[in-house]
């Protein structure tokens, strides 16, 4: 399970975590990095002063002899970071960084909500996964529990309820189980 911050904890909701990440810093940009940096540059990030989020879920891995529990990227090949886009170098200069997503040498950022969102997700203990990016679908918003106001796309999946939640500049998606009394649609 990913540590939570230190000013957060997996009860504080998701209208708290949303205005903490409004217009009082930088907003959030997307970092392409090689395969398997996520968590070094994402340590080395933090060293530097910026904040970051490297966005892991668990899951069971057959190894030869046993079966184990890994922690992974949700967002593989990405580390989310809030910086000012005028001064990058430091970022671009960074271990294991390829390059920041936008449109050509300009930085787009990441929509905050959706930071949250996935923030508000990781952190709520429940079981997550990654999921194919969706453009259509019931869109939802939960209203009870630690992902209270979150909204995403509602999705069936072994009779189960999965929430997904989309990174709209990644076209990448992941997904959460969720109890059908917890969703109303939008």
């Amino acid at each position: 399970m990913p540590d939570f911050p230190q000013n957060q904890s997996p009860g504080q909701g998701f209208a708290e975590l949303r205005s903490a990440c409004l217009p009082n810093g930088y907003p959030w940009f997307a970092v392409r990095v090689r395969s398997n940096y996520e968590r070094i540059t994402s340590t080395i990030l933090r060293g530097k002063g910026y904040e970051e989020f490297a966005a892991l879920y668990l899951t069971k891995r057959r190894w030869s002899d046993r079966l184990k529990e890994v922690e992974l990227p949700l967002f593989p090949g990405y580390v989310f970071c809030r910086f000012d886009p005028d001064q990058r170098l430091p970022i671009l200069t960074t271990a294991g960084v390829v390059h920041i997503v936008g449109v050509g040498n300009t930085p787009e950022p990441v929509d905050q909500a959706e930071i949250a969102a996935v923030q508000a997700v990781v952190w709520s203990g429940l079981p997550v996964q990654p999921w194919p990016f969706l453009r259509v679908g019931e869109r939802v918003r939960v209203d009870y529990g630690s992902m209270k106001d979150v909204e995403g796309v509602v999705v069936k999946l072994k009779n189960e309820l999965e929430l997904v939640i989309s990174i709209t500049i990644l076209q990448r998606s992941v997904a959460v189980e969720i109890e059908r009394g917890w969703i109303r649609p939008l």
